[in-house]
């Protein structure tokens, strides 16, 4: 089924997809029926692909990602079911009616919402649209529409913020995979064929009585999480660049069964030539959709939205790096801290100075438990490696300068700018990307000896200073490998160094 693009309501999506609606419950379901030519009245369940176009335009009118809408449907009806085999709506023991599994939902026709499909599917999407807007529930970063992983409390209230619901469990402390928000997320993960980014909430912050159906309490409103969110897959504009996630086929038509026009290489930039389409194969089920792109050789065919992304363009911003605790930390009481390793002392002073933080209550790849990591291994981005070196070389201004604009970056390279550095990103559309983007060993050599002498140096100079001063011990360029990426470990070792030639 190819998607036709019309507008079915006035709405403008752009930015961070503010939106104010007012819309006739009944005309706006009678229109998306029409888009998707299924008809409301026949009782029975549509095919896959109607189905995915249904949930679909939907969650787009209302300005929700649809991986989310898609599913939650899928969590609450089981295989996107409304119908049962006598042509009646389905209706749980707690009255949950049909696909949405909506439940004394007011303002809404309860003889329709069993009906018609598409009417309970946009009751569904309201209520989430709902609890997105709510003011007693914590919002994560900036809160946009369109990062899914802003959308956690809300997935949580669709359900409920009942204690079965906390992120963890009170008794242990441990994750808990069973709360509600956590599966919807996971068959986000499994059916869109997206990797999602798991928030390192703590336990400290969802306070609730487990023999209680007293709703959770939070002691925390909102979360600033230093980490790469994703982006819904669902508003890539024709002629955008996009490029791909991992190698993936291109394909005649909007469906794996079709012949293969060859592979996108992982990283390799297409432009968008139309609007996403559904499914060709009726009876497959899918929660992804289908792209035309144009290789870069002027071959055209269909790509899985699965496996693009913004990185080519419009990036998903990374959040502002949240302030580490300072103090008596006990670095060991991080899973993956080694005492064995080079990195031990350093990575002990810089956390306990406040430069650096662990990831608190994250799994460990290692284990599968959650646990608090420091993740020495883990590359750095050049916004990040800003916010550690403010943090040593001028922590007050850093915390005292005000962001012009809400970019993320903003105030890093402010000062960035203040002070010369020879920084690789900007708050510009063309550089916003490169800041979000791992830093090289040598870029990072150049920002700290340009830090040092308060002028900008070449690399040469850099690796030189760092050579002759004892931060390294590489004896040649070649050896101290500038173009590669520069880890935490890397970071903390410089920095530690710096302070006991420099400072003591």
């Amino acid at each position: 089924m190819k998607k036709i693009f019309k507008p079915l309501i006035s709405v403008i999506v752009v930015g961070a997809l503010s939106l104010t609606i007012n819309i006739d419950k009944n005309v706006l379901a009678n229109d998306i029926a029409n888009t998707c030519k299924y008809d409301a009245a026949s009782k029975v369940n549509p095919d896959n692909s109607t189905m995915n176009c249904l949930l679909t335009e939907t969650a787009l009118s209302y300005n929700v990602p649809p991986e989310i809408v898609k599913a939650i449907a899928e969590g609450e009806s089981g295989n996107w079911r409304h119908f049962d085999i006598n042509g009646e709506a389905i209706v749980t023991a707690d009255n949950g009616i049909g696909i949405m599994q909506l439940t004394n939902q007011a303002g809404y026709n309860q003889d329709r919402l069993k009906s018609d499909i598409v009417y309970n599917i946009q009751a569904g999407v309201k209520t989430l649209d709902d609890m997105f807007k709510r003011k007693d529930l914590p919002s994560i970063n900036g809160g946009e529409r369109d990062i899914l992983e802003h959308w956690y409390f809300a997935i949580m209230a669709y359900n409920g913020t009942k204690p079965v619901n906390s992120p963890f469990v009170q008794a242990t402390g441990e994750r808990n995979a069973k709360a509600y928000q956590e599966r919807i997320l996971r068959i986000i993960e499994n059916l869109e064929l997206i990797d999602l980014t798991e928030l390192p909430f703590t336990h400290e912050h969802f306070q609730y009585d487990s023999n209680s159906r007293e709703n959770i309490k939070f002691s925390a409103m909102n979360y600033d999480f230093d980490l790469p969110l994703t982006k819904s897959k669902y508003f890539f504009k024709t002629t955008q660049k996009v490029s791909a996630t991992t190698n993936v086929t291109v394909r005649t038509r909007p469906t794996k069964d079709s012949p293969s026009m060859g592979t996108l290489r992982k990283g390799e930039i297409v432009t968008i030539t139309g609007p996403f389409e559904y499914e060709a194969v009726s009876t497959k089920k899918n929660h992804f959709v289908w792209y035309p792109v144009k290789r870069s050789d002027g071959t055209e065919g269909y790509v899985a939205s699965s496996y693009l992304n913004y990185s080519a363009s419009t990036p998903t911003p990374t959040p502002p790096v949240t302030p580490p605790t300072t103090g008596n930390v006990d670095v060991s009481k991080f899973a993956d801290y080694n005492a064995n390793q080079y990195w031990a002392e350093d990575f002990k002073w810089a956390v306990n100075i406040g430069i650096i933080s662990g990831y608190p209550n994250v799994k460990n790849p290692a284990t599968g438990k959650y646990e608090n990591l420091l993740k020495p291994y883990t590359n750095l981005t050049e916004n990040q490696m800003l916010s550690i070196l403010f943090r040593y070389f001028k922590p007050d201004e850093l915390a005292s300068t005000i962001a012009n604009t809400s970019w993320y970056g903003d105030v890093n390279y402010q000062l960035a700018t203040k002070y010369s550095l020879p920084v690789l990103g900007a708050n510009t559309a063309s550089k916003q990307a490169i800041a979000g983007k791992d830093i090289t060993r040598g870029n990072f050599a150049r920002i700290l000896a340009s830090m040092h002498y308060g002028k900008t140096v070449s690399q040469s100079e850099a690796i030189k200073f760092l050579r002759d001063n004892g931060l390294t011990t590489t004896k040649t360029n070649e050896e101290f490998k500038p173009n590669d990426s520069l880890a935490r470990a890397h970071t903390v070792a410089f920095f530690h160094r710096y302070e006991q030639i420099f400072n003591n």
